[in-house]
C-alpha cells in the first residue's frame, strides 16, 4: 500500500466556523492524504509548519483575514463565492463534505474566484456599513417625530432640515408638557446620529483626496464621494475582472439568462453582489437622466438614443452598467472620465 505524507498536499479545503475549522487535503491526482478538525491557533501552527500549498475557503465572514494569514505564511490563498460550492456537495451535508467540496469545486479549471480584500479595503467597507446604519436609524427617528406630531395635529413638511431645526417649531405649537420632553429626547438622539453621519463623510472625503483611484473616479458624471469610495474598495486594481463587463455582472447590472433550444431569453437584472453599490450607481443613473438636458459628449447622445425608445426605469439600469463598465476602464487602464471637447464643465 502506498505511504502518503503531508509533503505531497498540494490541495487544502477548509470549512470555516467561528471557533472550529474542518481541513480536507488533497494531492496532485484529488486523492484524500487527511481530515482534521482543529481551533484557529491549532490551524495556524498547522498552516505554519506546512509546505507551501493552494488553501481553499469560501467567502464569508473572516474568510479574507485568514487568506491574508496564510498567504504570508507562503501558501496561495483563494476563495470561491458559496454558491459555486453548493452543487459539489455529495449527498448528507456535514462539515467535512463541505471541506471536500470545496477542494472539488476548486479543481475545475473554469471556476472563478474571489480575490482577497485587503485590509485597507475591509475598513473601508466597515465605514461604509456603519454609515449605512447610521442613516437608517437617523431615518427611522426623523419618521417616528413625524408620526408623534401627527397623532397631536402637527403636520411637519417632509426632509431632514425641518428635524434639525425642530424646537424651534416645538415652541411655536401648544403641546403637552410631557410630550416635548420626550420629543426633544428624540431630537437630541437625532441630532447625534447627524453628527456621526457628517463625520463619517468627512472621513470618505479624507481619504479620496489622498486616494488616486478615488479621485478619478470622481471624475464620472453624477458619481459622489461615497459612491466612488465603495467603487474604489470594489474594483481595486481590476486585474480580478476579465473585462468591464465581468464587473458589471459582478454587480448584478447584467440581465439574467434562461436560454434554451438555441432560443435567448433575456430577463431583469440579476441583482447579484454587493447591494449598496447596485444601488448608488442606479441613483447616480437617475441623477444624471434629470439633470439630461446639461450633460454633453458621447455618454449624453448615447442615453438620450436610449431614453427616446426605452422605459426611464429601463434607461437607469443601463446607465448604471454603463457607469459600473466606465469605473473599470478608469481603475484597469489608470485613466480618467473624459466626456468630449464639447462636453458641459458641470
Amino acid at each position: 500500500m502506498e505511504t502518503i505524507t503531508m509533503s505531497d498536499v498540494a490541495l487544502i479545503g477548509i470549512d470555516l466556523g467561528k471557533h472550529s475549522f474542518h481541513l480536507h487535503g488533497q494531492d496532485k491526482i484529488g486523492r484524500e492524504v487527511f481530515r482534521r478538525k482543529s481551533s484557529r491557533q491549532q490551524m495556524m501552527r498547522f498552516f505554519g509548519n506546512l509546505p507551501a500549498c493552494t488553501v481553499v475557503m469560501e467567502a464569508c465572514a473572516g474568510s479574507h483575514f485568514i487568506a491574508r494569514e496564510l498567504m504570508a505564511l507562503g501558501h496561495q490563498a483563494k476563495l470561491i463565492s458559496p454558491q459555486f460550492v453548493r452543487p459539489f456537495v455529495k449527498s448528507n451535508k456535514n462539515d467535512f463534505v463541505d471541506a471536500e467540496a470545496i477542494c472539488e469545486a476548486a479543481s475545475r479549471s473554469s471556476m472563478r474566484f474571489v480575490t482577497p480584500r485587503t485590509e485597507a479595503q475591509q475598513t473601508l467597507s466597515v465605514l461604509h456599513r456603519m454609515r449605512e446604519s447610521l442613516v437608517r436609524d437617523r431615518t427611522k427617528t426623523a419618521n417616528q417625530m413625524h408620526g408623534f406630531l401627527l397623532e397631536f395635529g402637527v403636520s411637519l413638511p417632509k426632509g431632514l432640515a425641518v428635524m434639525r431645526r425642530l424646537p424651534g417649531v416645538l415652541s411655536e405649537r401648544p403641546l403637552p408638557v410631557r410630550l416635548s420632553l420626550l420629543l426633544q429626547r428624540l431630537h437630541a438622539h437625532f441630532d447625534y446620529l447627524d453628527k456621526q453621519i457628517r463625520e463619517l463623510d468627512k472621513e470618505v472625503a479624507g481619504q479620496l483626496a489622498s486616494d488616486d483611484l478615488g479621485s478619478r473616479l470622481l471624475t464620472i458624471p453624477c458619481i459622489g464621494p461615497i459612491t466612488a469610495s465603495l467603487l474604489a474598495a470594489e474594483i481595486g486594481d481590476g486585474r480580478q475582472y476579465g473585462c468591464s463587463r465581468d464587473f458589471a455582472a459582478s454587480v448584478g447590472l447584467v440581465p439574467r439568462q434562461y436560454s434554451t433550444g438555441g432560443k435567448a431569453r433575456l430577463l431583469g437584472i440579476s441583482k447579484r453582489g454587493d447591494k449598496r453599490l447596485r444601488q448608488l450607481l442606479v441613483q447616480c443613473a437617475r441623477v444624471y437622466l434629470q439633470r439630461l438636458e446639461h450633460q454633453r459628449g458621447a455618454l449624453a447622445d448615447w442615453v438620450r438614443a436610449l431614453r427616446s425608445r426605452r422605459h426611464s426605469n429601463v434607461v437607469a439600469c443601463a446607465l448604471a452598467n454603463k457607469l459600473a463598465r466606465i469605473a473599470w476602464s478608469i481603475a484597469a487602464n489608470h485613466t480618467q472620465f473624459e466626456a468630449g471637447p464639447d462636453a458641459s464643465a458641470a
